[in-house]
């Protein structure tokens, strides 16, 4: 009604105003400490992974000899023939079977479907080229890096390898292998094309899987029974 007023809405007391404020900073303050720890968290598992990886990478002239090389899958084509990062891995590990560096191949890779078979076309790209077909081993369930250090260790009875992928997962990879208690070294073979600095930035979130994964000693997908494939060249 005309003349009449009405009283706004009473504040809030002044000390429940400043808890409130109180309480808000205190939030604040907690969530920026818990972003800092995450951050600290995630770069040192990016610095434990990729320095402690970069120790025992070698150029393939003047790598040292292990008894096996440790090929890591890197996709097919749809003929089913290896991609180019795989040929690559594969040619070092055939020049450095021809160098009398190693005595044996492990190629472990992905085989999940009836399709889909990483190894046995690893195997078939090196007897092609010369490699006795006895020498060469096949890991149907190398369904990652640590899966396939672990089983070469675990399932192989690798302890020492030359560990093959390309140089910019090379580190990862190493890193993974010891932490399997394989005494590892590496060659990387070349990465350079248009893609790399893809690749290169997911591995620093693969190095926090890698990191994680090393010190919770992760059981990989599938273990199994002692593989007898490469006996004779490990205990030679």
């Amino acid at each position: 009604m005309q003349g009449m007023t009405f009283d706004a809405e009473p504040s809030a007391p002044p000390t429940v105003s400043r808890l409130r404020r109180f309480l808000r900073r205190r939030i604040i303050r907690w969530a920026l400490v818990v972003v800092a720890l995450a951050v600290v968290v995630v770069v040192s598992a990016i610095v434990w992974v990729q320095g402690s990886g970069r120790g025992g990478i070698y150029d393939t002239a003047d790598v040292p000899s292990r008894p096996v090389a440790l090929v890591l899958g890197a996709g097919l084509r749809s003929d089913g023939t290896p991609t180019l990062y795989l040929a690559r891995r594969l040619e070092i590990a055939l020049d450095l079977y021809d160098r009398g560096a190693i005595r044996g191949v492990l190629a472990s890779g992905d085989n999940s479907t009836t399709s889909y078979d990483e190894p046995s076309a690893m195997r078939d790209w090196l007897v092609s080229r010369g490699i006795p077909d006895d020498v060469v081993a096949l890991d149907y369930a190398g369904f990652d890096t640590h899966d396939s250090c672990v089983r070469a260790r675990e399932i192989f009875g690798v302890t020492a390898a030359t560990v093959i992928t390309q140089d910019y997962h090379l580190p990862r990879a190493l890193f993974s292998c010891r932490r399997a208690g394989v005494d590892a070294v590496g060659v990387g073979a070349s990465s350079g094309n248009g893609t790399v600095g893809r690749y290169r930035a997911r591995e620093l979130a693969a190095s926090v899987k890698a990191a994680w994964d090393g010190m919770t000693h992760r059981k990989p997908k599938f273990l199994g029974p002692h593989e007898p494939a490469l006996d004779g060249i490990l205990t030679n």
